[in-house]
């Protein structure tokens, strides 16, 4: 599938900036399931200074605001060949080993409630079926509501609440899969969805590390293994590495924030199944069988201060 993207991010201070940096994670790169035929960023009231792969392999963009100005906005325009992998992406690769995604983080810290989450699923003998079990004690746990948590809010603490988006439903579900033993990260990302184009935000989900398959996503929020609508950006052990945009600045004030993001699917006509959750709101398709992932198994195992407020909240 061919999706294009348009995501613009619009800042808008209430005094003239002094000065401000900030560090963006919104560019995607080529790799398993997706390849980035073009991909392009502008700026109003910023320009760039560097662009580099952090520890992650991450593409990060470094900007500094111009001073003075009161509206910085972030342009992202690009096109993107997806496949549906099953939410696959395969081996560990990069800077970091895998092991480094075992360890918990202020976000994902679990405490009383994501243990016994933990302890509910440890039942299941297979990989596979317990991270299905654990997504779906997940959303059960936690529903869909947004405007209740923001981007410091704990996995703990919307577990308690009860309420939450998809950020909270991915470190939930990272925190639980690390207590098990089982390497996770977190994901940010586009999702095209079925009934709308125009969207609030971006997307959040879980990968975690399976043996002899490598990295697996997991929409707890959509209840699917990421499949052909989605792209990733950026992961992470938790949001603070992967998030879209971080920053310091100083003047400015307090800023307000307005995001336009319109994910679709190129010069094809699709059916409108309707989606069930996205950070934006939406509707799910359904959960990726387990058997589906293990027909996979067999063919993939040789898988060689932040005055600005949030965009993903």
């Amino acid at each position: 599938m061919r999706l294009t993207v348009h995501h613009r991010t619009r800042y808008t201070f209430d005094a003239p900036v002094v000065h401000a940096l900030q560090r963006l994670h919104m560019t995607p790169k080529s790799t398993s399931g997706q390849s980035v035929l073009d991909w392009k960023m502008s700026y109003q009231g910023a320009h760039e200074q560097l662009q580099f792969d952090d520890h992650n392999m991450n593409t990060t963009t470094l900007i500094e605001i111009e001073p003075g100005v009161t509206e910085v906005i972030i342009d992202c325009d690009g096109t993107i060949e997806t496949a549906d992998n099953a939410g696959i992406i395969g081996r560990h690769a990069g800077h970091l080993p895998c092991w480094h995604f075992s360890g918990h983080t202020p976000l994902t810290r679990p405490g009383p409630r994501m243990r016994a989450l933990a302890e509910k699923v440890e039942r299941e003998n297979d990989t596979l079926a317990r991270l299905h079990a654990l997504s779906n004690s997940v959303i059960d746990a936690v529903s869909y509501v947004k405007d209740r948590t923001d981007s410091n809010t704990k996995g703990e603490d919307a577990l308690n609440s009860g309420e939450g988006v998809c950020q909270d439903h991915a470190h939930i579900f990272i925190g639980c899969a690390r207590l098990l033993g089982i390497p996770a990260r977190y994901v940010s990302g586009y999702l095209m969805m079925d009934d709308r184009v125009d969207q609030e935000a971006g997307h959040a989900w879980a990968e975690a590390h399976i043996d002899g398959l490598g990295w697996v996503g997991f929409d707890v929020s959509n209840q699917i293994c990421p499949d052909e609508r989605y792209i990733r950006v950026a992961t992470g052990q938790d949001y603070a590495e992967a998030a879209p945009v971080k920053g310091i600045s100083i003047g400015g004030g307090s800023a307000d924030l307005n995001v336009e993001l319109a994910v679709r699917r190129q010069e094809q006509t699709q059916s409108q199944n309707g989606q069930r959750q996205s950070q934006s709101n939406g509707s799910g398709t359904g959960s990726q069988s387990q058997s589906q992932l293990q027909q996979r198994q067999s063919q993939q195992d040789h898988f060689g201060s932040e005055n600005a407020p949030d965009p993903q909240d």
